[in-house]
């Protein structure tokens, strides 16, 4: 095989392999784009802000004060919202009302035995209820913002592909006109 031959050849699958990585490079960075644009724009919608410093719960104040007195609008926040913010007030009203932290399950069973026995008083029963409301609610508030935090994190990865996308197209990029440069030298009767 002409030397030549080979040079044009492999320069032009060079060039095809940068096209083919600008392309996925440009559509992870739509991708990360829609996704970063998302995720802010509906938790932006929902109006989730932390407290300022003195109404964060004390388990996880250190974790939160970067955060304080913040709007939640991207998927860290809306993690540590979730995780350290919502997660710490169902513990905590759980153990007020069980003696212990208690799942939604645990006490929507404790509720529904009690409320089939009858002998339990009212106002424990208004408990229960309460506590079951509470819990429900916190579990799918906590549910909608890590799924924010889900498709955030994506976003964010998506954003990292494509500039690894743009590298790698650009390398090839290089390499290929490089190569083509590289057969004006090259003497005809070359070969490999």
């Amino acid at each position: 095989m002409k030397r030549r031959t080979f040079d044009k050849l492999v320069s032009f699958v060079g060039l095809g392999f940068a096209a083919l990585l600008l392309i996925f490079g440009g559509l992870l960075n739509f991708g990360a784009g829609f996704a970063n644009d998302s995720v802010q724009s509906q938790l932006e919608n929902q109006n989730i802000a932390f407290p300022i410093e003195a109404g964060l719960p004390s388990e996880t104040k250190d974790q939160l004060l970067k955060w304080a007195g913040k709007q939640v609008i991207n998927g860290e926040m809306a993690r540590d919202y979730s995780d350290l913010y919502i997660w710490e007030h169902m513990k905590a009203s759980a153990t007020a009302v069980m003696g212990q932290p208690a799942t939604y399950s645990e006490v929507s069973s404790a509720y529904l035995a009690a409320q089939r026995s009858g002998g339990t008083d009212t106002a424990q029963l208004q408990k229960l209820s309460d506590l079951r409301d509470t819990l429900f609610m916190g579990n799918t508030l906590r549910g909608m913002l890590l799924e924010a935090y889900a498709f955030g994190t994506m976003g964010v990865i998506a954003g990292y592909a494509a500039i690894a996308s743009f590298a790698g197209g650009l390398l090839f990029l290089l390499l290929g006109i490089a190569g083509l440069m590289h057969i004006r030298r090259t003497p005809e009767d070359a070969t490999i």
